[in-house]
């Protein structure tokens, strides 16, 4: 399948749809659970796979918020952690295409504009380019304590570096394509 000249030319809504593949993929695999089993204790940084996938979320909506000068700042972490796979699952997507839309009409321009971060200390000035390339990251490596989460709750963790190359390309990934 040809890429859109979209994607190629904006490396920045690339990582963004990437993010977006790599949660609904391991969302498949985590709504399978029940809220018991979802919520139960397992190895991490967080104590559940629960816990880890909020807090990726929350993470999400506070840079969210940054980069559409939206103005919640730290109030975004305000509101009760999602219990039920499937509720946090959309709840995710629907947080990963705000981040896809932002990303697909970025500019070398944006790219360097500052935002402001919330900090407990006080705030900070971050640019654009940074908050986004740590929200990827962010992802990345929480998505991975959830991968032995998923894995400690019996379910084989998916896999979830299969979307920028042909060869070996999961059939879903382009989707996001």
């Amino acid at each position: 399948m040809p890429v859109s000249s979209d994607v190629v030319e904006n490396p920045w809504l690339k990582m963004a749809l990437n993010n977006a593949w790599s949660n609904a993929t391991l969302y498949r695999a985590a709504t399978s659970l029940d809220v018991s089993v979802f919520t139960a204790k397992r190895p991490g940084f967080f104590p559940s796979l629960a816990a880890t996938l909020n807090h990726i979320y929350d993470v999400d909506l506070y840079y969210l918020d940054a980069l559409e000068n939206a103005g919640q700042g730290r109030r975004v972490f305000d509101r009760a952690p999602c219990a039920d796979p499937k509720e946090l699952a959309e709840l995710q997507m629907a947080a990963d295409m705000r981040f896809a839309s932002f990303t697909s009409a970025i500019t070398s321009e944006t790219l360097n504009d500052t935002r402001v971060t919330d900090r407990s200390s006080g705030p900070a000035r971050e640019t654009v380019a940074a908050l986004i390339l740590h929200l990827a990251q962010h992802q990345i490596h929480h998505r991975g304590q959830a991968h032995v989460q998923l894995s400690d709750a019996g379910i084989a963790p998916p896999q979830l570096d299969e979307f920028y190359l042909e060869f070996d390309r999961a059939p879903t990934a382009s989707a996001y394509w």
